[in-house]
């Protein structure tokens, strides 16, 4: 998911946004070099600018430069793999989403489980999905796109940024709630499948709000409905999918994690820092700008979170009957 770097990064220009060097004195040997942010997703996406927007405030607090890696690949396994084998000493993190714990059931044979190999840091952000159909497609509203789906099964694409996303899921689930035939097409990103969409190659997506904005309002997509429980203020004309569809619900959600066995007093000082960035106004302010909502929690608040999370994609995979590879 494309987002807005520059609206992420200006807040970083906001007094209090950044702490002044804190004492080690609980960890005096921790951090003793750069920290590693590995993002297992690539460039400009969600997760990637979420990262580098911490990067900077969190170093300062903890003395020592926050560096950001992109190791993105296999549906995020490859840069995980690479986290949960490095060594737990507080200097190699991962930014993970809910594409993590819906590989927990698409993928058995991933080479770690994530609650064994890794262990919750802090929870980040929550943002929604807008629904989006090329212009050339006979459908101004949900209820239209189903209607019309059901008289051409098997006929309609939708696109996403490849096989276990948010984006897919949000796709299939749809796919199953409203009953009807389409055929998922994979990109190896974001940029591309809306690309695509844009260009009238497939003509339905699933892709975040603060993105899909300017095109609906440009014209070049039309948009139908966002996934929140509530309409968003990014797009208040729109209605939510489960006006149609009640219960349904689609999100894009981020957190840290860190290798297994790393020292509790390095995770526990990890969570107040993210903690204390989440709570700035400014964070707040350009947050909202882009459609999310910071989701400060508890290290154990966090790890309950990844646990329900984990069942439910289990749950909705199962009832669309989703699979990969």
């Amino acid at each position: 998911m494309l987002l807005n770097r520059r609206i992420w990064m200006a807040g970083l220009a906001v007094a209090g946004l950044a702490a002044p060097r804190r004492s080690l004195a609980q960890g005096a040997a921790w951090p003793t070099r750069p920290v590693r942010i590995v993002v297992p997703f690539g460039l400009g996406g969600s997760a990637d600018v979420a990262a580098r927007f911490l990067a900077e405030p969190l170093g300062q607090a903890l003395g020592q430069p926050v560096v950001v890696e992109n190791r993105p690949g296999a549906g995020a396994v490859i840069g995980t793999e690479a986290v949960a084998k490095s060594p737990p000493d507080g200097h190699t993190l991962l930014m993970m989403s809910n594409t993590h714990t819906a590989n927990e059931t698409l993928l058995p044979n991933r080479p770690y489980a994530l609650m064994r190999d890794l262990t919750p840091v802090a929870a980040v952000n929550i943002a929604y999905n807008v629904l989006v159909v090329h212009p050339s497609l006979p459908a101004r509203a949900v209820a239209e796109l189903i209607a019309h789906a059901k008289a051409n099964p098997g006929k309609l694409d939708y696109a996403s940024s490849g096989p276990g996303t948010p984006y897919h899921i949000a796709g299939e689930v749809f796919r199953a709630m409203a009953g009807i035939e389409v055929t998922h097409v994979p990109f190896r990103g974001s940029d591309q499948a809306r690309t695509a969409v844009i260009g009238g190659q497939v003509p339905i997506m699933f892709d975040a709000i603060p993105t899909m904005a300017e095109h609906i309002r440009g014209g070049r997509v039309r948009g139908l409905a966002t996934t929140g429980p509530e309409r968003s203020p990014l797009l208040p004309e729109l209605p939510t999918v489960a006006e149609t569809l009640p219960g349904y619900e689609s999100s894009l959600w981020l957190g840290l994690m860190a290798p297994a066995g790393t020292p509790r007093p390095v995770v526990e000082r990890l969570n107040a820092e993210v903690n204390r960035i989440l709570a700035l106004p400014a964070t707040r302010e350009a947050q909202a700008r882009l459609g999310a909502q910071p989701m400060p929690m508890s290290i154990a608040e966090f790890e309950a979170f990844l646990r329900r999370d984990i069942q439910r994609q289990g749950e909705w995979i199962r009832m669309a009957r989703i699979q990969v590879g």
